[in-house]
């Protein structure tokens, strides 16, 4: 299971997810889909948010193998 800490960073920005999603050539649907952790983003993806935001990919998403 993925936890997306991604509508937190995004807030914390001042962002909306329209704004976000421009910064990092996706649509709105795919962040919303990311922060309702329906849809686990390619790895590249993912690089490209932490590196938006200066953070972690790990620190944005939190993994469980249980």
């Amino acid at each position: 299971m993925v936890k997306s800490n991604l509508r937190s960073f995004r807030k914390k920005n001042g962002e909306t997810q329209d704004e976000l999603a421009r910064a990092i050539g996706v649509t709105r649907q795919t962040i919303l889909k990311i922060e309702k952790n329906g849809q686990v983003p390619v790895f590249i993806l993912a690089a490209l948010l932490a590196n938006h935001y200066n953070a972690t990919i790990e620190e944005i998403f939190e993994c469980s193998f249980n």
